[in-house]
This record gives C-alpha cells, structure tokens and sequence, in this order.
C-alpha cells in the first residue's frame, strides 16, 4: 500500500488546528480543531468529510499531547486513524525559520534545535509549533515530521529588499532583518493566479494582497518572492485588525519618554490595541463597512487609512516589479470584501487597473477574475488554501526521500 495522507498542524499558544488530506487528489478527509488549551473549558470541533458528520467535545484538555490525543480518537473513530499505514507525513506550520530555512525540512533534533534558536524572532510563534512538533514526535517517532516555515517562499528576497539600513555589524548580530510571513499563502496564490491566466508561474509577475485580520502583501517575479510587507515580525506594513503596521520607529521611543510605558505596554499597544480595532474600535471589515454605510465618520476614517496603506503598496511593488500581470486579492477581507478590492484599484487605471462593478460584487468559491475583459493587468480573485501547501511540500519533501511503500 502507498502511502498517500497527509496530517496538517497548525500549534497556537492554546490551539490546535488539524487537516487530513489525500495527496492522491489533494482531497481532504477531516479537519478541526482543539481551542483553548490549558483551561476547564477546551473544546474540540471535529469533522468527518468522508461522512460530512462533524463532532464536537467539551471538557479540561491539559496540553497539547493531550489535544493531538484526543485528535488522534477522534480520527480513529473515522477509520483515519493516526496509526493508518496509509499516513505518509505530518506536515506542521512553523512560523519563523529565520535565514536558516529556504525550504521545507523533515525534522530531526538538529532542526529542532535550530528551530529553539529561532525563538526571540518570534516568542508567540515558535515555542507553540515546536511544541507541536515535540508532540506528534511521540506519538508516531516512526512517521517523518516535516516543519513547512511562514517565511520560506520569503528568502528569495534580494538584500536589498531584506536589509533595513542600519549598522551591518549589530543587524548581523541579532539577525534583523526583513524576513516576512504568510509565505505559504503567498507562494499558493502566486502559482494559482498563474494557473487561472494560463500561464506557467516562471512566466508572471503577481502582486499578492493576502488581507485577513493579518495583512501582508509580497511582490513576486517569475514565482519568486522579491519583496513583502512584513519585516522582522508581523507587525511591519500594511493596517491590519489590531496591529499598526508601518510606524515612524520614534514613535516608539516618544511613548517610552514622554508617556512613559514600558516595553511589554508598546508592544501590547502596536499588536493588540492598533490597527482597525485602534482607529475605530472594530477589526471586523465587514462591521466597519456596516458603520461607514451608516454614515460613521470615524469607521469611514479607519477604512480610508487602510485603503491608502494598500494602494501606497501597490503602487511600490508596481515600481518594484516593472512589469504587473496581475494583482490577486486573498485571505478573508481579499476574497469577501468588495468593496475594499474596488477602493485599493480606485484612481489607479493609468497603471491598467480596475474591476469591472458586476463581476467584483459576484460572490464565488473558486479563484476569478474581477477585472473589465482586456484589461491590462489582470485583478483577480484567488482562495488561498495553506493547508494544502503546507501539505503539498510535506509530501513532496516525504515523497523524494522516503519509499512511502
């Protein structure tokens, strides 16, 4: 029997999120998810589509062994047990793989221990999926664990595009740097805007806007990252739900002095209280377009601002480009939210841009294009799906080192 499934993790601070895919027809078989680990009151909501029965289970679930445990039941009592011969790999996101890691890796303890080191880079991240690692490590020691890093598609980047211009000697020291995030995202969406012009990805030149409650966008030649929005963290670039995105870095040094917060208090500031939720009180877009429709002057601000951050981005990775086939619009606000994509391309049609009103108002499931018919630069549409990379890298990476027979 070949063996063709594929585990995806996803291990938050107090989550766990799970996909099953067949990489026979990249098909998936179940998913779900643990929420609020640690607590009395866990959850676990599981999913079957092989029989479209979803389940769902309160009570303490401790830690995270005891959260891929209960998974592991959960899927067993589908017949997909964790213990299936049919099972190639567990695929797990890690989201920071700093310069170390340009591809995806099958972990061993050398990995792990480089992926430790990477932890000031990212101390919300990192120590969540390596736990997660650790986990299905020993559940299944014998199943290769491959770890598919946020910031990978991202190392393609020039030094130009990735050095900040401060000293060398202390950027070197502490690894600053732009490494950006959302890579499995923007490498997906990347190769299927290619696919939806008909064209191959080494062919196309694809502004990718990924626009959820994080918000990143990537410049990409040939299906090649040459830059992005996000930095040394997630913090850097675009408006996004709670955090700011690009400041003056005085700011920072001005709350400190004048205002005197502390560290813990700025960093809280610029993740968790700024951004949408900042400006207006609200990091639902769909709420704020509620309250601009209604006339409320300080939602109408708040959406103005995003809008202009986006459309200075565009404008920027236009320039980086030189040449724009297409500009494709993701993640929850990307693909649901009409009304940002026709405001990000507003004013832009001396560079080709613009949608069509009908097709950009059209709800749909698959990717689409949302620009007038012969329009320049294509706008489009496209659903991103990191599951799905992360376990399409898994099992290429599984595929190419292991007789899976």
């Amino acid at each position: 029997m070949t063996a063709t499934r594929v585990l995806v993790l996803n291990s938050g601070s107090s989550s766990l999120k799970y996909q099953l895919l067949d990489m026979r027809d990249s098909s998936r078989l179940a998913t779900g998810i643990v929420e609020r680990i640690g607590e009395r009151t866990s959850r676990l909501k599981h999913t079957a589509l092989t029989t479209g029965e979803t389940r769902e289970t309160a009570g303490p679930v401790a830690d995270h062994a005891a959260a891929l445990k209960a998974v592991a039941e959960e899927l067993g009592r589908d017949g997909l047990g964790m213990d299936s011969p049919e099972l190639a790999a567990i695929g797990h996101r890690v989201v920071h793989g700093g310069s170390s890691f340009t591809e995806p890796e099958i972990v061993d303890d050398a990995v792990l221990a480089e992926i430790e080191r990477l932890v000031p880079l990212a101390p919300l991240h990192n120590p969540a999926n390596l736990t997660g690692i650790r986990t299905a490590r020993s559940l299944r020691p014998d199943l290769p664990q491959v770890a598919v890093f946020d910031t990978a598609f991202h190392t393609t980047m020039p030094e130009s595009a990735a050095r900040y211009a401060i000293d060398v000697s202390t950027a070197d020291e502490y690894r600053i740097r732009r490494y950006g995030f959302h890579g499995t995202s923007h490498a997906y969406v990347s190769r299927e805007t290619a696919k939806l012009l008909g064209r191959a990805p080494e062919d196309v030149n694809v502004i990718v806007l990924h626009l959820g409650n994080g918000a990143s966008a990537s410049a990409v030649r040939g299906g090649r990252c040459v830059d992005t929005s996000m930095g040394l963290t997630p913090l850097e670039g675009l408006v996004m739900g709670t955090r700011s995105g690009d400041v003056d870095p005085a700011v920072i040094f001005h709350l400190t002095r004048v205002g005197g917060m502390s560290t813990d208090e700025i960093d809280t500031l610029l993740n968790k209280k700024s951004g949408l939720i900042g400006l207006c009180g609200d990091n639902d877009m769909r709420e704020i377009r509620s309250r601009v429709d209604e006339g409320d002057e300080q939602a109408r601000l708040a959406f103005d601002i995003y809008i202009h951050r986006l459309k200075k981005y565009i404008g920027a990775y236009y320039a980086v480009l030189g040449r724009v086939d297409a500009i494709a619009f993701t993640a929850g606000v990307g693909e649901n939210a009409a009304a940002v994509r026709e405001a990000a391309v507003a004013g832009l049609e001396g560079l080709g841009l613009a949608v069509d009103a009908g097709l950009n108002a059209a709800r749909g499931d698959g990717a689409r294009i949302v620009s007038p018919e012969g329009a320049r630069v294509t706008v489009a549409v496209v659903p991103t799906d990191e599951e799905l990379e992360i376990a399409t890298q898994t099992y290429a990476l599984v595929g190419a080192s292991h007789d899976l027979t």
